[in-house]
């Protein structure tokens, strides 16, 4: 399966997949993990799976390593954590977050619960002469404890994150791409019909437990994310695009930072 069959397949785990704060069954306070299993057949099906993820940086390299979670400080009740790692070259952490983002969907499709866990820590800063970036918590999980109603999820109204009115109905799917403290750092204006300029918006301060800088450090791979989900969309929707992506220049103090154009065919 290649190209746009891996798409047209990611784009509906989009509706189902959630965030789990915790791997556990909230009313009855069982963990999951302790009835089912990630199995090692499926663990390496993951890293294939990687092997072949389309990067949005192609010059970027990067790796993971799949570790049990009590190998982090990751206290979530997941059963592993993907550990991401890379070269630190320009929109390194934006390259994550699209890659990231791809193996998220399709853990999914496996009934593989995820949580990216932006606090996450380790013992092992470098692999391979890579640097740990960020890791993902995972745990296989019933299928009913998926997001039934993704239209019920807290999440910023059309009219916060969108200046236009061609591409409604995709924007209306795109703005529950997952973020960092629920941050949904992203502006998209709507250029005379032919073009979906995308900003990284700004916010000062912290965000929960997360300190200022961190929150940046998030959102720039919160972009990534945001990026590959408004492709899935507009793949399945039959748009016809050039994306083109820009230095995000993290030292720029203005509100808005144009990151990414997708030029419409």
């Amino acid at each position: 399966m290649v190209g746009n069959q891996i798409m047209e397949l990611l784009y509906n785990y989009i509706f189902k997949r959630k965030s789990f704060h915790l791997f556990r069954n909230n009313k009855t306070k069982e963990y999951y993990k302790d009835f089912f299993h990630i199995e090692n057949n499926e663990l390496d099906n993951i890293y294939k799976y990687f092997n072949q993820i389309k990067p949005l940086i192609s010059n970027i390299k990067v790796k993971i390593r799949i570790v049990k979670e009590e190998e982090t400080n990751c206290k979530r009740g997941a059963e592993y954590c993907i550990l991401f790692y890379s070269e630190q070259k320009q929109n390194f952490l934006q390259n994550i977050g699209y890659i990231g983002e791809q193996l998220d969907l399709y853990l999914v499709s496996q009934n593989i619960g995820t949580l990216w866990f932006g606090i996450g820590k380790t013992d092992e800063p470098t692999y391979e002469d890579l640097s740990f970036v960020t890791m993902m918590a995972i745990c296989k999980v019933p299928n009913d404890s998926f997001r039934k109603d993704m239209y019920k999820s807290k999440r910023k109204s059309i009219e916060e994150i969108y200046e236009g009115k061609n591409y409604l109905d995709i924007i209306n799917i795109a703005r529950f791409s997952p973020s960092s403290c629920n941050t949904q750092p992203w502006l998209i204006k709507d250029i005379d019909n032919k073009t979906l300029a995308i900003y990284r918006y700004r916010k000062r301060g912290k965000r929960g437990i997360m300190p200022n800088d961190r929150v940046i450090y998030q959102n720039l791979i919160d972009i990534g994310i945001f990026i590959y989900i408004l492709e899935l969309i507009l793949n399945e929707n039959d748009n016809s695009y050039n994306l083109k992506i820009y230095d995000d220049d993290t030292s720029n103090k203005n509100k808005y930072t144009h990151v990414a154009t997708f030029e419409l065919k």
